[in-house]
């Protein structure tokens, strides 16, 4: 189980050191450069998305419920000033749909300057994606995986180029089953988010390597306990006590920054593989700095997606 007492603990440890810290702020623009970000219907997607736009970006949001993102898309315009915004059909829980998505940007976009794998699910019933991965680990993951192997010929083209990852602090207490990947033997919804979110570093670790030389660089992030629709899953008990530390959570706004930071900051060129919290360098898990785990985790990744990554 999510330990929320730790949880509170470190929330209460990092608005203590914000107290000392000045806010990050950047004025880079983003003058025609593209940018794509899931899940930016809500959230600190959106927010994400408002704050690239002001900078000048094309942004293209990818959601499941175009409904939801075209109301989202004019929220993005009204608030940047910025009419080049548009939503795109994606349904991370179907590698057809991330196919069909990904097919479209490669064929319709001339550059894909800034991937945004924001998108996710948190501690949910169990549950299956159309290819039969567990929701988290299918969303969370695998999605994410598919999509940006997907179009990172694109990118490449683009260079310079960033791969930015949300992840979370809960991948700290996460563990990767290689051997029931899809928890088929037991299901803990805690303990498969954290497994989940320790994909996420693990990914980006790898990615960062393999990318070694092509201009495109890759970074892991924990957004800070944020007040999101992802906390509609949790239990009873659960919910009470994040409303009681509400007080030492971030809004949208203040959670989308190191997505932001990350999507932007100059002094990041050269640095790639990273894990960041509140807008600077974080220590992540020895797990999450585990290479060879890493390295047998993305062979099952391809194997399981049915693709061949060089």
């Amino acid at each position: 189980m999510v330990n929320i007492r730790l949880k509170k603990n470190i929330g209460e440890m990092q608005s203590f050191r914000n107290l000392f810290r000045a806010a990050w702020s950047s004025e880079v623009r983003l003058d025609g450069q593209t940018v794509v970000i899931t899940g930016a219907n809500t959230g600190i997607g959106k927010e994400t998305a408002i704050d690239l736009s002001k900078r000048g970006a094309r942004i293209i949001i990818a959601c499941r419920d175009m409904a939801k993102a075209e109301t989202a898309v004019k929220e993005i315009i009204e608030s940047s000033g910025n009419d080049s915004v548009v939503c795109k059909k994606l349904d991370l829980s179907d590698s057809k749909s991330i196919r069909e998505f990904a097919e479209g940007i490669n064929r319709d976009e001339a550059k894909l300057n800034i991937l945004i794998n924001n998108a996710g699910v948190m501690v949910c019933p169990y549950g299956k994606t159309a290819d039969g991965f567990e929701m988290q680990i299918g969303v969370n993951h695998f999605g994410h995986f598919l999509l940006t192997y997907m179009l990172l010929d694109l990118i490449k083209k683009s260079a310079p180029a960033r791969i930015v990852t949300v992840s979370s602090m809960a991948h700290s207490w996460g563990s990767i089953k290689l051997e029931d990947i899809n928890s088929e033997k037991s299901y803990d919804k805690n303990k498969a988010y954290a497994q989940s979110k320790l994909a996420n570093v693990l990914f980006t670790r790898s990615l960062a390597k393999r990318l070694e030389g092509t201009g495109v660089t890759a970074y892991s992030l924990h957004p800070g306990v944020v007040q999101t629709d992802l906390w509609r899953h949790l239990s009873g008990p659960q919910r009470f006590i994040m409303k009681m530390v509400s007080p030492f959570t971030k809004n949208s706004v203040q959670g989308a920054q190191t997505t932001i930071y990350c999507a932007v900051e100059p002094k990041l060129e050269k640095e790639s593989g990273g894990y960041y919290s509140d807008c600077a360098p974080a220590n992540c898990s020895q797990t999450a700095k585990n290479d060879e785990l890493a390295q047998k985790f993305w062979e099952l990744s391809c194997r399981m997606l049915s693709i061949t990554w060089d």
